[in-house]
């Protein structure tokens, strides 16, 4: 059990934590749009992107979260998202990605347009060549395959020692660089930080149904990548077309101008 105040529905004493507990989204004082008793005035939603100054410092000492990239940095990034060829591209491996995607995340209760959000940004800004054996055995790179992840989520969920073996680490970046079970280890990683943040595991987080679960998968999303304008992407990305129709939309086999 970690020792000290543990941000789940609300930050606090990890003995008073519950799920019925909603995520903080006031800036220090009292939160924009609410009332002195802390309820959200009519026709106003607290911003699930507004971590408060004692959010963000807990975050920061329990996962090594920071602040955002540089603006240069992220206009590039947006500049990439313009990139037609590379969107298709990346839509197109997504696709490949939607029976894992969705099998997985139905097995572990998390939301699959968060998995679906997350593989495309990271997709969209791979670097050339990384996702190959040769680039990941020099050491170049301390994340990978499709969702960027490192050996020490393998470790966190159990699935590498503590201390393996140069054997074991060759295997594990293996592993990382196989699509599908990269995928698996990416939703198990959101499975470990629901728990560890102690957010519902009985039903999908839908941002569009609550501010808490906009804000609990904003926390997600910032955990996963240690960003502070990394959440609002995905947020976005969550509520693309385009994405949706890859994971729910209806494929139908072209008809023969015969028939």
């Amino acid at each position: 059990m970690l020792a000290g105040p543990l941000l789940a529905w609300r930050i606090g004493p990890i003995g008073q934590m519950g799920p019925d507990r909603a995520l903080t989204t006031e800036a220090p004082g009292r939160a924009a749009g609410t009332d002195p008793h802390g309820s959200v005035n009519e026709g106003q939603r607290p911003d699930p992107l507004d971590f408060t100054a004692e959010e963000l410092a807990e975050l920061r000492r329990r996962f090594g979260v920071h602040g955002p990239q540089p603006k240069l940095a992220q206009l590039f990034t947006e500049g990439l998202d313009q990139l037609q060829p590379l969107r298709a591209h990346t839509l197109s491996r997504l696709e490949e990605l939607r029976p894992v995607i969705l099998s997985e995340s139905r097995r572990q209760q998390i939301n699959p347009m968060l998995v679906a959000a997350v593989l495309f940004d990271e997709l969209q800004h791979a670097k050339p060549g990384e996702d190959t054996p040769l680039a990941a055995e020099s050491g170049l790179f301390q994340t990978h395959g499709p969702a960027q992840l490192s050996i020490g989520e393998l470790k966190k969920q159990g699935l590498l020692p503590d201390d393996p073996t140069p054997e074991q680490i060759s295997a594990a970046r293996l592993h990382l660089l196989d699509p599908e079970r990269n995928v698996e280890v990416l939703v198990g990683k959101f499975a470990r930080l629901s728990r560890v943040l102690n957010l519902p595991r009985h039903r999908l987080l839908m941002a569009s149904r609550d501010p808490r679960d906009a804000k609990a998968l904003a926390t997600l999303a910032y955990l996963h990548n240690g960003k502070l304008d990394y959440p609002g992407r995905i947020l976005r990305y969550m509520q693309n077309p385009e994405l949706h129709g890859i994971l729910y939309g209806t494929r139908r086999t072209p008809t023969s101008p015969l028939i």
